[in-house]
């Protein structure tokens, strides 16, 4: 196979990362639309990633955001995002790189982004950027399905996925599709 010297993958990581950019930034000036809401995994170790040392120890590897009912201060750059979100009635700032982001999910149109997030500055072996319908994958914070489905529930849901266990599970949303 021939070296790829125009680095193709970089390339269209760096485009798709730009959809989450602009979706971010129209909904910081104008809010949610509709039904839209998303889930954000990003790494809380990666360079520039800024978040209180409670969040840091709780999760010290990744962690799952939820922009949806009870988010403020949404504020997009060209290089990252800042939000203040509650995780169990403590509010918080967090300032996420786009470069630390795992994945980007929007459950309400089954859209989702998949990134290879670099922490030691070396080339991926293999492009993982991917917008692809099937199979659907999305962070799963290892809760129970009637937890989940209470989660939804705006009253009852909050603004971010705090009562997980530490790390996250990649779970196939294929064996709950309609058939």
């Amino acid at each position: 196979m021939a070296d790829d010297h125009i680095r193709y993958d970089i390339l269209a990581q760096e485009a798709l990362r730009g959809v989450m950019r602009k979706v971010l930034a129209e909904v910081a000036r104008t809010g949610l639309p509709g039904n839209h809401h998303f889930f954000i995994t990003f790494l809380t170790g990666a360079p520039g990633v800024r978040v209180s040392s409670r969040l840091r120890e709780r999760y010290p590897e990744q962690m799952t955001i939820v922009i949806q009912f009870q988010y403020w201060d949404l504020k997009v750059t060209d290089t990252g995002f800042e939000v203040g979100l509650s995780f169990s009635d403590v509010p918080e700032k967090l300032e996420i790189p786009f470069s630390a982001v795992r994945g980007f999910y929007d459950p309400s149109v089954n859209f989702e982004l998949e990134f290879d997030v670099r922490t030691d500055g070396a080339a991926a072996e293999e492009p993982a950027a991917q917008a692809s319908p099937e199979p659907l994958t999305i962070v799963s914070e290892k809760k129970p399905k009637a937890e989940k489905k209470a989660a939804a529930e705006p009253e009852k849901k909050p603004a971010a996925a705090d009562a997980a266990t530490k790390g996250a599970d990649v779970v196939s949303l294929d064996a709950f599709r309609k058939k």
